[in-house]
């Protein structure tokens, strides 16, 4: 599956260094970026960042009339931190210009695409979007010390995400502090959370992670909140849901506030 993404992603790239070569690439975004980290931070543990995806591989359409902009006031009502935004066209039926939609409330935006060019990173400075996602498996070291630097270079927030501890070393190596671990094999489309209670027993001090995919209850995020997990990122099972933002506002009155412990 990770190959089909990234052979759909060719044409992309192609297309944006031709754009780059001509002088056609969009310049960089000049207004306001929230910040992703500082976010979580302040709202951790368990903040949530509430995801905008009108399909995906494993489901085909999950809901395909909800608007971004209608997405993006409804989360914010109901008290998500950030939102995570799929762009990808092919797979995911996204776009690049439902960034700039959801950009209005003022939260922080991730870009969630399969990136593997630095071309697109520039692309991406050129959005509102404060932080975008990188799939540690997808990218070789040096792929991914590249891509970082390119963020670096334009104020971005690179989320690194990773599925296995082989994931996890590449991303520490690499310098990473904003680490993502998906609960979802990208490759088997299969879902389990012990992947996240089993790495985050590798967080290093100073590293801001996010728990991803599988959270289909508030006892679900509570497990995830307690574990340690800074934001916990939920797509389909809201998007699921004819209303997403008052599902998401049902699970987070759900949620008790203390800690669960025993």
């Amino acid at each position: 599956m990770l190959e089909r993404f990234r052979q759909a992603k060719q044409a992309e790239i192609q297309a944006l260094l031709d754009q780059e070569r001509t002088g056609q690439l969009p310049p960089p975004f000049s207004g306001p970026r929230p910040s992703l980290i500082q976010a979580l931070r302040h709202q951790a543990p368990g903040a949530v960042i509430a995801e905008y995806k009108r399909a995906s591989p494993s489901r085909g359409l999950i809901n395909a009339h909800w608007p971004p902009s209608q997405a993006a006031a409804g989360y914010a009502r109901a008290g998500a931190t950030a939102l995570s935004v799929l762009t990808e066209e092919t797979y995911f039926h996204g776009s690049l210009d439902f960034l700039q939609v959801m950009a209005n409330p003022g939260l922080p935006l991730l870009r969630k695409d399969f990136l593997l060019h630095p071309v697109q990173v520039r692309r991406t400075a050129a959005t509102p979007a404060a932080a975008l996602l990188l799939i540690a498996r997808m990218l070789s070291n040096s792929e991914l010390e590249s891509m970082l630097a390119t963020c670096r270079e334009y104020a971005l927030e690179a989320v690194v995400e990773v599925f296995d501890r082989a994931d996890l070393d590449k991303a520490q190596a690499g310098g990473s502090s904003l680490i993502q671990v998906n609960n979802r094999d990208l490759d088997r489309l299969t879902t389990d959370l012990r992947i996240s209670l089993d790495l985050i027993r590798f967080r290093n001090k100073g590293e801001v992670w996010i728990s991803a995919s599988g959270m289909h209850s508030a006892e679900d995020m509570v497990r995830m909140r307690d574990a340690g997990y800074h934001g916990l990122l939920i797509g389909s099972r809201l998007m699921q849901e004819p209303d997403p933002g008052q599902a998401l506002a049902e699970l987070l009155r759900a949620m008790p506030k203390e800690p669960i412990h025993g």
